[in-house]
């Protein structure tokens, strides 16, 4: 379980993309149940407004949509019934966490899955692309 870094989100493959809206209905879950996420790699939500990651998790609905695949924001909403949705710079989210060391790590790991296999070339080219055009 994780967050891919902010910065992927629009170049993430489609079974990342997919799997982070799932990820992120689950988080809000557990937030809702249990006060907090119950993984290590993503705990550090809780060191943020609730905001940051409802803006995140909207920023993962645009892009399923953009993309043309079925998602309802209405299910990761229903668990924070009394936040209001407010527009975000996604630049602005998760500072200090979502920084270029933790750029570096998402980008390896996405880097790991396509040396074998598990991401094709089309869907690699554009984290590779959009990864070397910020220079780390």
């Amino acid at each position: 379980m994780r967050l891919w870094h902010k910065y992927l989100i629009d170049v993430l493959p489609r079974q990342q993309l997919m799997g982070q809206w799932r990820e992120c209905c689950l988080i809000a879950r557990q937030i809702n149940v249990l006060g907090r996420p119950n993984h290590i790699l993503v705990n550090r939500i809780m060191d943020y407004d609730i905001k940051h990651f409802i803006a995140y998790g909207r920023a993962i609905y645009h892009e399923m949509k953009r993309r043309g695949y079925k998602c309802d924001f209405n299910k990761f909403m229903r668990y924070f019934p009394d936040q209001e949705i407010v527009e975000s710079d996604l630049s602005q989210l998760f500072p200090d966490w979502h920084d270029s060391t933790y750029l570096y790590i998402c980008y390896y790991n996405l880097l790991e899955k396509y040396k074998c296999g598990a991401i094709q070339y089309e869907e690699w080219v554009p984290i590779e692309i959009k990864t070397h055009m910020r220079q780390f």
